[in-house]
């Protein structure tokens, strides 16, 4: 318990600061980009006094400074303010859309963990094999393959051709688990490949290089067993670089979905904020980004602490 919580206040002391920076220049976003409500809500026609008057009602008249602690204030508090396109609350519209994306990465990642792992395994154990090469040619294969090419392959095969998946559209867990899993699935494969690919191929490097490792050589001279020497040595010290590259793969799942969620007409968190961008609706830009940031953080607190606890040698910076 101990340990965990040092690492917990490590990693906190790290993204603390790393999270003030991304939303102090997130919020600086409007004034470097020159955009104004005004734009979206008047057009290009706009008299400056009715420019001015739009700014004073959005508060874009006060200091820098003081319209940066306001925004910071209400976003601690879970408000990221009012779109600039419809006045709709961006809180809401997030929340919405992030439940989209974060079902289709979530299911992406848990597909990438799973065969990435599986096919990391197999390789090791089969290391310099027929098997090994076929896997490392299979997984070098699918990480240059772009997530837009393969998401158009599944719908044409899976979803026009065999009618197994619906082709577009996203449904609720609360219509039904099955519903919900049949929406999902194309997506998340389609943004998993690359997931895959990288996880095999950093648990077999790990691995492999575990096994020549002195304490792996004299684990097997005093007799233990293939698996008891897999489990207790080989995987728990290997599999370090696996779980951390994990942590820079779920930044990628979620920029991902832009596309994704644009071949699969899925009105989700990618969608909102490409739509928010070519809008000018810098509000919704910086919800986005603020979202993006806590999620990419979060994740990566919690790939910490399960290598501090899987792999102790990451703990102590090794």
């Amino acid at each position: 318990m101990r340990k965990a919580l040092s690492i917990l206040a490590r990693s906190v002391a790290i993204f603390v600061p790393v999270f003030l920076v991304a939303t102090f220049v997130t919020f600086a976003l409007r004034a470097l980009s020159g955009l104004s409500p005004a734009s979206l809500q008047l057009g290009e026609s706009a008299t400056p006094e009715a420019i001015a008057q739009i700014e004073h009602q959005w508060g874009l008249d006060r200091p820098f400074l003081t319209q940066y602690f306001d925004w910071f204030g209400d976003m601690l508090s879970g408000d990221l303010g009012k779109s600039w396109y419809n006045g709709a609350d961006i809180s809401r519209l997030l929340v919405e859309g992030a439940a989209i994306s974060l079902s289709v990465a979530g299911l992406a990642l848990v597909i990438g963990v799973v065969f990435g792992f599986g096919f990391g395994v197999l390789a090791a154990l089969r290391r310099t094999t027929w098997v090994d090469r076929a896997i490392t040619g299979f997984t070098t294969f699918i990480s240059v393959m772009p997530s837009f090419v393969v998401g158009i392959v599944l719908v044409g095969v899976f979803a026009v051709g065999l009618g197994w998946f619906p082709s577009a559209g996203y449904a609720p867990a609360d219509r039904g688990v099955g519903v919900w899993l049949a929406h999902i699935t194309l997506p998340a494969i389609a943004l998993s490949f690359d997931t895959v690919s990288d996880v095999a191929r950093q648990l077999r490097a790990g691995l492999v290089a575990a096994y020549r490792e002195n304490y792996v050589t004299g684990a097997v001279v005093r007799g233990l067993s293939p698996r008891r020497v897999f489990f207790r040595h080989v995987l728990r010290n290997g599999v370090g670089p696996a779980l951390a590259v994990l942590g820079l793969k779920f930044p990628n799942l979620l920029g991902g979905a832009v596309v994704t969620e644009a071949i699969f007409g899925m009105p989700g968190f990618g969608q909102f904020a490409a739509n928010s961008a070519q809008r000018g609706d810098v509000p919704a830009v910086q919800g986005v980004l603020v979202v993006s940031i806590v999620l990419v953080v979060v994740f990566n607190l919690l790939v910490n602490l399960v290598l501090a606890r899987v792999a102790p040698a990451s703990a102590r910076g090794v």
